[in-house]
């Protein structure tokens, strides 16, 4: 069984936690007390202001700046109505309309010009169980063997019904739960809904009804089993608050919890920070010498696999081997580290044998059935790539801590101070012939600048000659590489 810490960087402004197996990082979540763009698992009162048959789908207003995304495929199913068995499903435009207030839980956050999604099909999750205030049926969870399934299920209909037509999931760590354990997460929780349902009645639209509970309280809730050795915590005010909380919901965890006295700051005594740097790169470098090198668009992220300073020993095809065997170990934690979600696209180094083939592909599953994220894996391609698909619901580590850069406008490329040059030539040459002028300045970065006065003197005595008037350079330090000006004196 693996060896699994989590650390927790805790600050006024800022908490950090960063969760290892056996000394690695594996994932990094960043909450920040003035960032508000976190909402996945709120609930809000929303308000619908636009409905759109052609995508059927709608806007619903619930509070922030942007329009939040409703799909009809997110509205709850009536199981006992008529309607629910029809084939097609009813269209959007006959179940909701503008003005009309919904009860909504965002299931994905918002990021770049996309408001955040929501859905209608609320849940409330706690440490054992999540409760289906819309669904009247038993599940469990994915994670659970097959086998055990069928005997949970019925476990669980046998504790838990109580004629209020709510549903639950048995989560995998109330599989060993007792079934005190069981009753008391299921009435924790029914008394929470009980709340948001009374809020939805006497609240305004627009209203938040239910916050999900912080960073924190996620990870001890989700990410805290029996494989987790400890908890580290830099802050003692943090780990007093916590274990108050650990008490009431996971008493046999509580011990877990220790405080880290070490004189030099956790993440950087767990090697963390260096592991947070690299995660905002393009580069990530493999045991042997080979490397991935990631590239994130708002489509899909790229990743390209490399052997680098790896040249192996005897043959070609077990050079390449080992390499994407090591590719494929890294690319699954890059994943879950960076928080890559949506498509990914692998270009693993050719192979011709389709057990290589095979090993790899075997290699990355394996992997990541360690992601707490739904994931999955296709086959090699004609092209030898690989498509993986992966939920996302939150942003990329990338796009909570990172901003477009200013001087490419986040293209990762600017122009060549030749290709600068080049443009200011041809706006010198598109002006008019002197009348009573007294010249042009040229208004250019330092590099533009320089390139001109070292590579293109002869073609500004040409451009003097013709408009009749001097022409001078100026260097303006504020300007972007790729930024001029030609003004007229």
């Amino acid at each position: 069984m693996l060896r699994q810490e989590i650390l927790v960087n805790g600050s006024a402004w800022e908490t950090r936690v960063a969760m290892l197996e056996d000394g690695v990082v594996q994932t990094i979540q960043i909450e920040r007390t003035a960032d508000t763009s976190g909402r996945v698992g709120n609930i809000y009162l929303g308000k619908v202001t636009r409905v759109l048959p052609g995508l059927q789908s709608a806007f619903v207003d619930i509070g922030q700046s942007k329009g939040a995304f409703l799909h009809a495929a997110d509205l709850p199913v009536d199981v006992g109505s008529v309607s629910a068995q029809l084939v097609p499903p009813v269209p959007i435009e006959q179940r909701v309309f503008v003005g009309q207030t919904l009860l909504v839980q965002v299931v994905k956050d918002a990021a770049g010009t996309k408001g955040a999604r929501v859905s209608m099909r609320v849940s409330l999750a706690g440490r054992l169980l999540v409760l289906l205030p819309h669904e009247h049926d038993f599940g469990v969870s994915q994670k659970i063997a097959s086998t055990e399934r069928i005997a949970l299920r019925e476990r669980m209909a046998s504790l838990l019904e109580a004629g209020d037509g709510c549903g639950f999931i048995l989560r995998t760590q109330g599989e060993q739960a007792t079934d005190d354990a069981l009753r008391a997460d299921a009435d924790e929780l029914r008394v929470a809904w009980a709340r948001i349902a009374e809020g939805a009645l006497r609240q305004p639209p627009k209203k938040l009804l239910y916050r999900d509970p912080s960073l924190l309280q996620r990870v001890l809730r989700d990410l805290v089993t029996d494989a987790t050795t400890a908890v580290w915590f830099d802050d003692a005010a943090q780990l007093s608050e916590m274990k108050a909380f650990a008490e009431r919901t996971m008493p046999t965890h509580c011990a877990k919890l220790q405080h880290h006295d070490a004189p030099q700051p956790i993440f950087e005594y767990h090697g963390v920070e260096a592991e947070l740097n690299t995660a905002l790169g393009r580069k990530v470098g493999l045991p042997s010498g080979g490397h991935l090198v990631i590239d994130q668009t708002e489509a899909l992220t790229a990743i390209d696999v490399n052997t680098g300073a790896f040249v192996g020993q005897r043959r070609l095809d077990a050079t390449v081997l080992r390499t994407n065997l090591e590719a494929a170990r890294e690319t699954a934690r890059q994943m879950r580290l960076r928080n890559l979600g949506g498509i990914v696209i692998v270009d693993f180094i050719d192979m011709q044998s389709d057990a290589h083939q095979q090993a790899v592909l075997a290699e990355l599953r394996e992997r990541l059935t360690r992601d707490g994220l739904k994931t999955t894996v296709g086959t090699f391609s004609a092209l030898g790539l690989v498509e993986l698909t992966r939920k996302r619901t939150r942003e990329s580590l990338a796009q909570q801590l990172c901003a477009p850069c200013p001087a490419c406008l986040g293209q990762g490329r600017v122009p060549t101070a030749q290709t600068v040059g080049y443009q200011v030539l041809r706006a010198i040459d598109q002006q008019p012939v002197a009348d009573s002028r007294a010249g042009l300045r040229v208004i250019a970065a330092q590099s533009v600048v320089d390139w001109l006065q070292h590579h293109a003197d002869a073609h500004l005595a040409v451009l003097r000659g013709r408009l009749g008037v001097p022409i001078t350079l100026t260097v303006d330090p504020t300007l972007r590489s790729d930024d001029y000006a030609v003004v007229m004196l």
